[in-house]
């Protein structure tokens, strides 16, 4: 095919209300209800083929202990190994299609999504990993769609960056795929970033190990399906949920690991790049490391700051998703001068949040997402309680009977060095710090060392030398910052993601700049008449 191919221009794609008696409300409570009735066998799936190990793990809605989903099938050493090799081999003929023609897999994968196959990853999304049905929404729907849109229109940018050309030459850079596999790594919060730690580099014709988390292997699996049904040829995308340590090992040891697409926690990621660094002497290639990790993130407070923003922005940012968002908002400064009038409605609308099963559509938090979360995140709660430097203002319930399920909670932390205002609680638990009106100015310097992450902030102030104080003095402190706006929510192509520090290696998902992670230029140059003399105009004699 001859011709300058364009991808067509991206849009966001809409988000559904799914409000009472909409069509896709119905649709979507269907759904809910067919995947509740019929369980589903996981299988591990290389090069297209269904391998059930026999060492299975049931899957349990985490809002309901009753309801089993199905069972996943455990892969190992010996999975992950024969991914590897069938990785390997589809890339061969993957790398040589023709750009338009991965692109096109993902767009159509993206109009699947957008119509036939929304309600169904809505549904396992929710059910599989409680999520209500607006924040599985603008995850498991629109947040996948827009990776496969954008992705395809800044890859086809970044292809477009070609070098000058001087007279008798003409210059070219050959985007080239890494030369070897990616070992994905996705976590359990986010369906859209399984499908964009796995989907992007393929979409540039890299071939890729994909290890859901094990708290999403339903989302994950349907997310395959579809990516199956879009066109993607089989072991392009080895979808190999089960044993973290095996697959790891079996990944970095291997000669021909070519990069790591991880998100999840910070202590992880750290094991992982020391390994590479032990092996690196052994790898055709130096591996790319690409990380978001975890997050400490902040609301600060300015005196001008509109106090209803301020609180809407803590209700929204600390709770939605149980606080289970590496952006989620767990700690916030209020100057005294707001607190005093914006406590008890701040208290108020806390404790009125509904809470329960995600297919009951009045409910706003969920459950949490295993038994380690419960207790850890209870844990924090139950010190809190018995601390002379905090208080619980707000929730501090929780209960595990029905399924894992916490109150909403605010800490006021008398101190800003209280363990709930350094730690990644990552829970429903917001610490909230009153500083003096006056001590703006060293608020901003406790904002920026308390935490050893820099994911996430926002600040509010209607005085704009403050909101520019602000950006300056904490330049470092988050990837995405925000200004009179909750800190959680980025849109792609609207806010590129990604956090500095502790938090990640900051290669912004949903950006150019990712998706040149994923590539290897090659530099060309053709000489259209070469010299045929070894001789320089300046040897000739005189």
């Amino acid at each position: 095919m001859s011709g300058t191919i364009r991808v067509p221009p991206p849009v966001n794609e809409p988000i559904f209300p799914y409000t009472p008696c909409s069509p896709e409300r119905a649709e979507l409570k269907a759904a809910l209800n067919e995947m509740s009735s019929q369980e589903v066998d996981i299988p591990v799936i290389i090069g297209g083929r269904e391998i059930r190990t026999g060492k299975t793990h049931e899957i349990h809605a985490p809002h309901d202990h009753g309801l089993r989903l199905g069972l996943w099938h455990e892969g190992g050493a010996a999975e992950a190994r024969q991914a590897i090799a069938d990785t390997l081999e589809a890339q061969r003929e993957w790398a040589s299609w023709p750009w338009e023609d991965r692109a096109a897999v993902f767009l159509r994968a993206a109009e699947l999504l957008s119509t036939t196959w929304r309600a169904r990853l809505n549904a396992a999304t929710m059910l599989g990993q409680s999520k209500n049905a607006f924040q599985s929404e603008i995850d498991a729907a629109c947040e996948i769609i827009d990776f496969f849109r954008f992705g395809a229109h800044f890859a086809e940018r970044v292809f477009s960056q070609q070098p000058h050309s001087e007279k008798g030459v003409w210059n070219r850079t050959d985007y080239r795929p890494l030369e070897g596999f990616v070992y994905a790594v996705s976590p359990f919060n986010f369906t859209a970033i399984g499908a964009n730690l796995a989907g992007i580099p393929a979409m540039v014709g890299c071939a890729v190990l994909w290890k859901p988390s094990k708290h999403a292997v339903l989302s994950g699996y349907h997310t395959y399906r579809l990516l199956e049904e879009a066109g993607l040829p089989p072991g392009v995308i080895n979808f190999v949920p089960g044993n973290p340590v095996e697959i790891t090992a079996a990944a970095l040891e291997h000669r021909d690991f070519a990069g790591l697409h991880f998100t999840g926690s910070t202590e992880v990621f750290q094991s992982l790049w020391t390994t590479v660094g032990r092996n690196i002497a052994s790898y055709r290639t130096y591996p790319r490391l690409v990380g978001e990790t975890g997050g400490k993130d902040f609301i600060l407070a300015h005196p001008s700051g509109d106090a209803d923003a301020v609180r809407t922005a803590i209700v929204r940012g600390a709770f939605e998703y149980q606080g289970q968002k590496c952006s989620a908002a767990s700690r916030a400064y209020v100057p005294a001068s707001m607190w005093k009038g914006m406590k008890d409605q701040l208290v108020a609308e806390t404790d009125g949040l509904s809470m329960g099963d995600p297919a009951d559509f009045r409910n706003f938090v969920n459950a949490v997402i295993d038994r380690g979360a419960f207790d850890s995140i209870t844990g924090y709660i139950r010190r809190a309680k018995a601390g002379a430097d905090a208080e619980v203002i707000a929730g501090g319930r929780y209960s595990d009977a029905d399924g894992f399920f916490i109150r909403p909670t605010i800490v006021h932390a008398k101190r800003p060095d209280h363990e709930t205002m350094c730690d990644e609680i990552f829970g429903p638990v917001m610490s909230i710090h009153v500083y003096p009106d006056s001590a703006w100015s060293e608020t901003l310097d406790i904002v920026d060392s308390t935490s050893p992450y820099a994911l996430t902030g926002a600040v509010f102030a209607r005085d704009r030398a403050a909101v520019r104080e602000a950006m300056g003095r904490l330049r470092h402190a988050a990837g995405n910052f925000y200004i009179n706006d909750k800190p959680t929510g980025a849109v792609v192509g609207q806010q590129p993601f990604g956090g500095g520090r502790a938090s990640g290696t900051n290669d912004k998902a949903g950006s150019a700049a990712n998706i040149a992670r994923w590539l290897s230029p090659r530099s060309i140059k053709e000489n259209l008449v070469p010299p045929t003399s070894y001789e320089y105009p300046f040897m000739a004699e005189e």
